[in-house]
Order: structure tokens, then C-alpha cells, then sequence
């Protein structure tokens, strides 16, 4: 876990240096509070993984930016075992970059876990951001706007995610999912 709360604090004083952003101005553009942010860019803090993607949009940068991953050549085989991943610290849910952000296809693909009764709210993302759900194992419930709909395993969802989403696992079991995530030219 000091690796992955290393890099996001290197990660995160980074992007917000670039930018030219106080403490503050980070703050505002991202609901996370001042206090949070500082404590993570120390690496005194884990944040959750709803507050990692508020980070994430409100920066307008793809997630797996923020947890990391080795980059590896298009062509290489991707060992999920070795891959960094992001744990709740009740455990109700775990993402892990399978891969990170690409450049030329402007996209990323993640592998979420949720546990039995685990609910993650989305707030929107950055207009353009289309987001697919791939079940593996179990019974996804994935909410776009007000709407809630089921996804079963060998099922898929793509949706429009610069709108409230929400994913929950209503089940006895844990559901795993593919999120393969693109995002718009800028």
C-alpha cells in the first residue's frame, strides 16, 4: 500500500503543479476537500475510490493515472496478479488498471470488484466520456441518471458517463466487471 499511496501523492502534487492550482483552487474544481487533498499529496492519506475518481474528473484525467500500472508494449500479455490495485478500506469495493491509459485510443480498462450490498456513486465526467460495463461474475445493477438497470454476467452496458451513474451489487455474492472507459479527444 506505500508504493500506490506514494505514487498518488507524486501523482497528485504533480498534476495540480502543472496546472498552477492551489490547495484551494483543486479544492473547488474537484469537491474534495483542501485538508484531504493535502493529506494524500503527503501521503498520509489513502482516499477512497469514490474520492480518487472525483480527483480524477475533476482534473479531467483518466483514472488509472492515479493508481498506476506499468506500461507495456501493445503487444505484451498483461499479468493481473502483478497489477497495482485500489481497495476500499471496508473492502466493498476493489479496482485494478488492466490497462492503463492509452494515448492513441484514449482509453483505459479496469477490473472492478464489488461485495455483496457494495454500492459506488459516479458523479458525471467530463462531457464526452463513454464508459462500458462488461459483467464476468454475478449481477451487476447499474444505475445511469435514475434509471436502474440489471446486467448479468457475459452482458455489457456502454453508456454516456458525463451523467450520475451509480453501480451496485444487490446479490449474495461479489460481482466483477470489466470498465473499459474512453475518453473525448481534447
Amino acid at each position: 500500500m506505500d508504493d500506490l499511496q506514494n505514487h498518488l501523492a507524486k501523482t497528485l502534487k504533480a498534476q495540480r503543479s502543472l496546472r498552477g492550482w492551489s490547495l484551494s483552487q483543486a479544492a473547488g474544481i474537484t469537491g474534495v476537500s483542501k485538508a484531504m487533498l493535502g493529506q494524500i499529496e503527503r501521503a498520509e492519506s489513502s482516499p477512497t475510490i469514490a474520492t480518487l475518481w472525483k480527483i480524477a474528473t475533476g482534473f479531467n484525467l483518466p483514472f488509472s493515472l492515479f493508481i498506476g500500472g506499468p506500461l507495456t508494449p501493445h503487444d505484451t500479455p498483461r499479468q493481473s496478479q502483478h497489477l497495482p490495485a485500489l481497495r476500499q478500506p471496508n473492502l466493498a469495493m476493489q479496482v485494478q488498471t488492466l490497462f492503463p491509459f492509452d494515448a492513441v485510443t484514449r482509453s483505459e480498462m479496469l477490473v472492478i470488484e464489488l461485495a455483496p450490498g457494495a454500492v459506488s456513486e459516479s458523479a458525471p465526467h467530463e462531457q464526452g466520456v463513454i464508459e462500458h460495463a462488461i459483467v464476468i461474475e454475478g449481477q451487476l445493477e447499474l444505475r445511469v441518471d435514475d434509471v436502474w438497470q440489471s446486467i448479468a454476467a457475459g452482458d455489457a452496458l456502454r453508456f454516456e458517463a458525463d451523467r450520475a451513474h451509480a453501480y451496485r451489487n444487490s446479490g449474495a455474492y461479489p460481482v466483477r466487471f470489466y470498465n473499459l472507459i474512453h475518453y473525448p479527444d481534447r
